[in-house]
C-alpha cells in the first residue's frame, strides 16, 4: 500500500510536509503507523500547481527519504495546491512510469490501495478506454488505469459523477466475475482549483484517510503528519471528499456514496 498527502490553501513549501517530524510522509515511508507494509521505497512523486495551468510534475523510482533532487524541490517550491506520494507495489514493477502522480493535461491523479482480481478485470476495463485516454497509458498499474477510465468517462466535464460511474463500473465487474479479493482505495484528484478524494472499500477495511484544517488550508493524509491527534479527523469510510476555495478560504465537503450528504464543515 502507499502514503499520500494533498493540499490545498495559501501557498506554502511542501518540505515540512515531506521531512519534518517522524511523521512526516518521508518517516511514514520508513515506517507507517496505519499501513499493512512498514515500509514504502517503491518509488515517490510530487505534483504542484504554479503560474501555469498546467501542474508540475516529479517521480523517481527509488526510496522518497533517499531521494536528494525530492528534498531540493521541496525546499524550494512553493505551491496552493500540491500532492505527494510514496508508493508500495502492490505488484506493478518498480519503474519510473509506474509512480504516482499521474498527469493529464491539468489534471492530477494518486491512489493508495488496490482493485481485487485487477489481472482477471485489466482486460475488461481497457476496452472501455478511449483512444485518448488508451493512448495516453504509460505503465502498468491499477491507479494509472484507474484515471484513464476517470478521463474516458468525462472527468473534465462531471468529477463527482465520473468517479461514482467508475468505482460503481469497477465494482460490477468484479462482481461479474465473482471475485471475491476486495477493491479497497483511496485516492485523489485535482484541476488546480478543487480537490475531489475518495475513501472506498468494497468491505469493511477501507484504507486510512485523516483530513486536517487550518486557516491557511486543508490536508488530507493517509494517516496524520504528527502525533497531534486531536487536530485529524478521519474521514468516514465510503465516502467522497470536495475541497474548494471560497474568498481565499478553504471549504470541505462530505458526501456519502449510500446515504447522501453528511455534513459540511
Amino acid at each position: 500500500m502507499c502514503r499520500w498527502i494533498s493540499y490545498l490553501g495559501e501557498p506554502t513549501l511542501m518540505h515540512d510536509f515531506l521531512y519534518e517530524g517522524d511523521r512526516s510522509l518521508c518517516a511514514q515511508a520508513q515506517h507507517s503507523h496505519k499501513a499493512k507494509l512498514g515500509v514504502h521505497g517503491d518509488g515517490g512523486g510530487l505534483a504542484w500547481y504554479g503560474n501555469q495551468e498546467c501542474p508540475g510534475l516529479y517521480r523517481h523510482a527509488g526510496p522518497a527519504w533517499a531521494d536528494p533532487n525530492l528534498r531540493e524541490l521541496t525546499s524550494q517550491i512553493e505551491a496552493r495546491l500540491f500532492f505527494a506520494h510514496v508508493r508500495a507495489s502492490t505488484g506493478a514493477p518498480n519503474t519510473f512510469v509506474n509512480c504516482h502522480p499521474f498527469r493529464y493535461g491539468k489534471w492530477i491523479f494518486m491512489h493508495n490501495g488496490q482493485i481485487g482480481g485487477f489481472s482477471e478485470l485489466r482486460r475488461d476495463l481497457m476496452q472501455r478506454l478511449s483512444d485518448e485516454a488508451y493512448n495516453a497509458l504509460q505503465g502498468s498499474t491499477d491507479s494509472e488505469l484507474m484515471f484513464a477510465l476517470m478521463i474516458s468517462a468525462g472527468l473534465r466535464d462531471d468529477p463527482c459523477n465520473v468517479i461514482r460511474e467508475t468505482i460503481s463500473t469497477i465494482e460490477e465487474l468484479r462482481q461479474r466475475r465473482n471475485i471475491s479479493e476486495p477493491f479497497r482505495a483511496t485516492f485523489s484528484i485535482a484541476n488546480g482549483k478543487n480537490i475531489w478524494a475518495v475513501r472506498w472499500a468494497s468491505d469493511a477495511f477501507a484504507p486510512s484517510l485523516y483530513k486536517r484544517e487550518l486557516e491557511c488550508g486543508v490536508t488530507l493524509a493517509s494517516e496524520p503528519l504528527d502525533g497531534k491527534a486531536s487536530d485529524w479527523m478521519e474521514v468516514p469510510a465510503n465516502s467522497f471528499v470536495t475541497i474548494s476555495l471560497e474568498n481565499n478560504c478553504p471549504k470541505i465537503a462530505f458526501t456519502s456514496f449510500l446515504e447522501g450528504e453528511l455534513e459540511h464543515v
